[in-house]
């Protein structure tokens, strides 16, 4: 790995890290606009405690050593949070302003999953036919 790729790798983790805390951490205090929004959006919301709780779990596992295997599904968990999040405002018909902070995360997610050090990575072993 580069030195430069090793810098961004960490930029993007530190900033996806940061993003996904502080909007797990709104998540999990309901506060009057995340509930309304919840509401516009058409999810329960419990959901809110369910998203806050997980994203804070999933910043954990990125940030600790080793542990690929949890970082993959931390990684795809991100990414799917994130997608629905963008799919949820465009069905609502929501402005396009409201997807810059969806497709923020969805980008670092991207970046810091792309270029991961090796001891990041999952590596299968080739089973050998």
């Amino acid at each position: 790995m580069t030195k430069r790729n090793k810098i961004i790798y960490w930029i993007a983790t530190l900033w996806l890290a940061l993003g996904m805390a502080s909007t797990g951490i709104v998540q999990l205090i309901p506060l009057k606009e995340e509930t309304e929004m919840m509401k516009h959006l058409g999810y329960p919301l419990y959901f809110l405690t369910i998203l806050g709780v997980w994203k804070i779990l999933g910043v954990i596992a990125i940030l600790i050593p080793k542990s690929a295997l949890l970082k993959e599904w931390t990684y795809a968990g991100f990414f799917f949070a994130m997608s629905g999040a963008v799919f949820s405002h465009l069905f609502c018909g929501d402005p396009a302003k409201e997807l810059f902070g969806p497709l923020l995360l969805i980008v670092l997610t991207l970046l810091s999953w792309y270029l991961r050090p090796a001891d990041r990575k999952l590596i299968l072993n080739k089973i050998k036919a």
